[in-house]
């Protein structure tokens, strides 16, 4: 890749305009804006930006890269330092030399247990997004997915005695529970459990909807976790010790506890709920880690309004700038360039400012371009933002995220997250029947894609938001193409420039999400969540928000 890269480009970019000269039926002579697209994700995917992990010289160079789009489109600065919001973050990075991990075995009679090893990296993980106690001893509890849901009436943890313990539990939740709310109470399950006296979690990763093989995802375990640094926006606190377990050794974790993995598995694939017991053991953790703080940046712009009356709302436009930066090499590679998750949603962004710039467009309400930081760390550069908002915080009326929209093959549909939520839909809606394609809800709850981008950082907030993608159906040809894209590209070093693309797809995406905007910008009545919505419960008290 690395000596490859700059001669592919070409070849690609002439593919591409090929393509478009192919289609246009006039002499129009405006530059192909699948190559102009293209040209942005040359740039931030490129090896010279080193995966553009947060906080990085090569983030920061993406960050200038942005501002000065921003500029050119005649964006006013939307930041608290020009186009830039700073983000003070604690890095944490494990040293695996000087920390372990064990199962301590009970037998009934003895005082004192036996020690088994778990392997790290093969076996386990350790997670550096929290403040790892350095020593942790306690018995395990299973808790099935370890979930609380009021809604539902249903408790993982009802009748259990978990103080001072830790859980053992499964990620996802049964299906019985609707998609987003399931995934928000994975979100934020640390809070039934600290409530419960749990002070450590291991969780077993699903392969129900699991992205990366575990052979891959065990290499992230030795790159640097952030935090944030304002210790009132994070929600961990309290938690010891933070563990994933390979499913694959998991059958160890339930030895003489009466019960298998493999019959849990069964359980969950049915999407029934869990059984939850004792486990007849104790882990022990050593955990040792190197810390630092770290500066990142949020990047704005803003096009005001032109509606006296609406120029103070403010429809927020949100992809991440962040991707994961260098690590373990797969197949000599060690950079990790994140060129379409999510230099591909940055370009988009990008090019929907310099299009509206060039045809003078301009709309009722204002619009915040906003390139976040940090959304690999667990969305922390988006959930600043939408703490510490440049405009008021009660004029700002929708988020429209783009996150990875892959144009892996024709671009036929939306798959839009939240589409249920709010009346957002109405505008989904009328633009997907001008362009004559369908909006489909999210095929795959199970990955919990709802609060995995930053339009959750948004919704919890209580602003009625999207997150858009280019549309499947569950089991299709073209699912499969996207479970591939996963399993061989996510978070890998080949998801860079050498990858095929359907660079028609992308633009005609890329002109749908300029409707979109359009249509939300310029509607009579500020968005609202729906009745029937659990996330309405966030939004600001009424008495805050004018009608129109």
């Amino acid at each position: 890749m690395l000596r490859s890269a700059p001669l592919l480009f070409v070849t690609i970019v002439l593919s591409v305009s090929q393509v478009v000269v192919a289609q246009n039926t006039t002499h129009d002579t405006t530059p192909n804006p699948a190559a102009r697209w293209l040209s942005h994700i040359q740039y931030l995917a490129s090896d010279e930006l080193a995966g553009r992990e947060t906080g990085s010289e090569g983030h920061r160079r993406a960050a200038e890269y942005v501002a000065a789009a921003f500029k050119r489109a005649g964006l006013k600065p939307g930041g608290t330092q020009g186009y830039f919001q700073p983000v003070k973050f604690i890095s944490r990075k494990i040293v695996e030399q000087q920390s372990s991990l064990a199962i301590i075995r009970n037998p009934k009679g003895q005082s004192s247990g036996k020690e088994e090893p778990i392997v790290l990296g093969e076996e386990a993980t350790f997670s550096m997004s929290i403040e790892h106690a350095s020593r942790t001893e306690a018995p395990i509890v299973f808790v099935g997915y370890g979930l609380t849901v009021p809604e539902n009436n249903y408790d993982d943890l009802a009748g259990l005695d978990l103080r001072g313990k830790v859980v053992l539990l499964l990620s996802g939740g049964p299906s019985e529970i609707p998609g987003p709310l399931r995934a928000h109470y994975q979100n934020t399950r640390w809070e039934a459990l600290k409530r419960a006296g749990v002070i450590g979690v291991i969780s077993i990763q699903n392969p129900i909807g699991q992205d990366i093989p575990w052979e891959r995802s065990k290499l992230a375990r030795l790159r640097p976790a952030l935090s944030l640094a304002e210790p009132g926006l994070e929600e961990n606190a309290g938690q010891q010790l933070a563990v994933t377990f390979n499913p694959a050794k998991a059958e160890r974790l339930f030895v003489d506890s009466g019960h298998s993995f493999a019959e849990i598995m069964k359980l969950a694939e049915a999407g029934k709920p869990l059984p939850r017991f004792a486990i007849p053991a104790s882990v022990r953790a050593t955990v040792k880690f190197e810390k630092q703080i770290v500066e990142s940046q949020n990047v704005a712009g803003i096009l005001p309004g032109t509606d006296p009356r609406l120029r103070s709302e403010y429809v927020v436009l949100t992809a991440h700038l962040d991707h994961v930066g260098t690590g373990e090499p797969i197949n000599g590679d060690p950079i990790y360039n994140g060129a379409m998750d999510n230099a591909s949603g940055i370009a988009t962004l990008l090019e929907a400012a310099r299009t509206f710039s060039e045809k003078k467009l301009r709309f009722r309400r204002s619009v915040i371009f906003l390139a976040v930081t940090a959304e690999e760390h667990g969305l922390r550069g988006s959930k600043y933002y939408a703490a510490h908002p440049t405009v008021p915080a009660t004029g700002i009326v929708a988020n429209i995220n783009i996150d990875m929209f892959l144009p892996l093959f024709p671009f036929r549909s939306f798959i839009v997250q939240g589409l249920e939520e709010s009346n957002l839909a109405e505008d989904l809606q009328s633009v997907a029947r001008s362009i004559g394609v369908e909006v489909l809800s999210d095929p795959e709850p199970e990955r919990r894609a709802f609060v995995r981008s930053d339009q959750y950082s948004f919704i919890r907030k209580g602003v009625p938001a999207i997150s858009l993608k280019v549309g499947f159906v569950k089991d299709s040809p073209e699912h499969e193409i996207v479970k591939r894209w996963r399993r061989e590209r996510y978070h890998a070093p080949s998801d860079d420039l050498q990858q095929p693309i359907d660079f028609e797809a992308a633009a005609k995406f890329n002109a749908a999400y300029l409707r979109v905007i359009e249509s939300v910008a310029n509607r009579a009545e500020r968005p609202r969540w729906n009745s029937s919505s659990f996330f309405k419960r966030f939004a600001h008290a009424e008495k805050d928000v004018p009608r129109r």
